[in-house]
């Protein structure tokens, strides 16, 4: 792990409670598609989050949601304008986790993440994209309602550069009157992947979202063949 002080490049807002920031390194550090950092807003607060971008980008990305005013990701948020108004540096720790994509293998994946846990998965499309893998991926990615979505043509633009590669957006709630009501699957995102791959046995698993739904879904796809050694999420170290 290494201590690196950040330009702040953007800040920008991807739907009215999540924020993509991009910050510029004073130095590039090595990582693995799927590790996370720790924003340090002080000696003794230090907050992770994912990285969104590949490790082959000269750019860091996050996603944060900040769905609460001078809640926790918030305050973050609120550094970061202060350091753009400012130029000041900010300063993040990393590369973090232990759940980070496992490039030497071959088997086909499942990337499935709730809300702002898709920037886990999505630094490791990206980096799947980028370097041309012939590897089998399924994205899923699950969301409460239509006006959580975001960037779905930029995925779906990375994702057909794969040679095998699905992405299946979920919304939870939909609203039936709605003028342009949701075309795409509905429902909990981990019983939409259910209903597609009947037995999970062949897969590497990379899950992302709050610690009680990784915990139901780590249960759910161990009934159904996948095997804990090809599971990873960086909530399996709390739960």
């Amino acid at each position: 792990m290494k201590t690196v002080s950040c330009q702040i490049q953007s800040l920008t807002a991807l739907t009215s409670h999540v924020y993509k920031v991009l910050l510029k390194p004073s130095e590039k550090i090595n990582f693995i598609a799927g590790q996370y950092l720790n924003f340090v807003m002080s000696a003794e607060d230090k907050r992770p989050f994912s990285i969104a971008s590949s490790p082959n980008s000269d750019l860091i990305e996050l996603q944060i949601g900040a769905f609460v005013a001078d809640s926790y990701p918030m305050q973050v948020i609120e550094r970061i304008k202060e350091s753009l108004a400012s130029k000041e540096a900010i300063t993040i720790e990393m590369p973090l986790g232990d759940a980070q994509l496992r490039t030497e293998s071959e088997r086909p994946l499942v990337l499935l993440a709730g809300g702002t846990g898709f920037s886990y998965i999505k630094s490791m499309f990206e980096y799947l994209a980028e370097t041309s893998s012939q590897r089998s991926v399924v994205v899923y990615w699950g969301l409460r309602e239509e006006s959580a979505v975001y960037e779905l043509a930029e995925t779906t633009a990375t994702l057909t550069k794969l040679a095998n590669a699905k992405f299946i957006p979920v919304v939870e709630n939909i609203d039936k009157d709605s003028a342009t009501p949701w075309q795409g699957k509905t429902g909990l995102v981990h019983q939409v992947a259910m209903d597609d791959i009947e037995n999970f046995e062949a897969y590497d698993i990379y899950l992302a979202g709050r610690f009680d739904m990784v915990g139901a879904i780590r249960s759910d796809f161990v009934n159904r063949g996948a095997q804990l050694e090809h599971m990873y999420a960086d909530a399996f170290a709390y739960i």
